[in-house]
């Protein structure tokens, strides 16, 4: 058993994988940080100086800090920018597959049952 995971965590896969998720988590911290301090306070300044992470509503006993969400969405939205444009540009340095030449098409049915039909009326 212990052979087979140490086959398992020695693919190429899972060490990928790993290494995925570390660099995710740093760059985490830079779009969290860019969305928080740069971003935000952009955004603010051109609201008219609202503060997202301050916008909240209470219904009750309950406290709804929408604002947060605002900033989660914030920092999706560029996440998934940033993959877009990342998975482009490896897209555009890949080679492209040549496609081998279509083989000709054959005969359709409307030209076989013609085919037939001009045989049947030699015979």
């Amino acid at each position: 058993m212990l052979n087979e995971f140490k086959t398992f965590i020695a693919r190429g896969n899972v060490l990928d994988l790993a290494v995925g998720v570390v660099i995710g988590a740093a760059f985490t911290a830079i779009v969290t940080s860019m969305v928080d301090d740069i971003i935000n306070p952009l955004i603010g300044l051109v609201a008219g100086g609202v503060d997202f992470s301050g916008l909240s509503f209470g219904l009750g006993d309950a406290q709804f800090m929408y604002g947060n969400f605002i900033n989660a969405v914030i920092k999706f939205l560029i996440v998934a920018w940033v993959v877009f444009l990342l998975v482009k540009a490896v897209n555009r340095m890949m080679p492209k597959k040549v496609e081998a030449p279509a083989e000709p098409a054959g005969p359709t049915d409307n030209e076989l049952l013609r085919d037939i039909l001009v045989e049947l009326k030699k015979k």
